[in-house]
């Protein structure tokens, strides 16, 4: 993949690219590890994470929105939140103004088993992340917010935009 970065970008912007993708594979893998966990299929448990940082955020997310992260359609959300409903791992609320509107919230059962997961997982990044100096921490930290907005205004573009010409 490398190749297609050539040309047009600098070396130092391919390295953070490259490290960006180390991440995600990383980051992946461990989430393939919260699904043998807690027991899920893979999908369910990348929706269960979202669904658990989105309360922890204090902003939880209506089954649309879960379906935007996860990049499924809003029928294969539906049979997803009722599997997790039915597994006790989350709930459904409507506690907005207007009332069809469906928030949805992990039960303490799922907080138990993710911090449960967290503990066990999270010794090597926290070491990482306490060996870090705090000014390579905060740069660290506006650098990633940069990516994640231009990743998002990206998603937004294509989302609304026509797909690319296949030949």
């Amino acid at each position: 993949m490398t190749d297609v970065f050539e040309g047009a970008w600098r070396a130092p912007e391919i390295e953070v690219m490259e490290a960006l993708r180390g991440w995600a594979v990383a980051f992946a893998e461990l989430n393939q590890h919260m699904a043998t966990w807690m027991d899920l299929p893979t999908t369910d448990a990348q929706a269960l994470g979202q669904v658990l940082w989105a309360a922890s955020d204090g902003d939880p997310l209506s089954p649309a929105r879960l379906g935007q992260r996860i990049g499924m359609t809003s029928g294969s959300v539906t049979v997803l939140v009722n599997r997790l409903e039915a597994a006790g791992l989350i709930e459904r609320s409507r506690e907005h103004a207007d009332r069809r509107r469906v928030t949805l919230r992990p039960t303490p059962a799922a907080q138990e088993r993710a911090r449960a997961f967290t503990e066990a997982s999270v010794t090597e990044i926290a070491g990482a992340l306490h060996e870090t100096d705090l000014p390579d921490l905060a740069a660290s930290t506006v650098f990633l917010e940069r990516m994640v907005e231009a990743a998002t205004a990206a998603t937004d573009r294509l989302r609304t935009g026509p797909p690319p010409h296949r030949p």
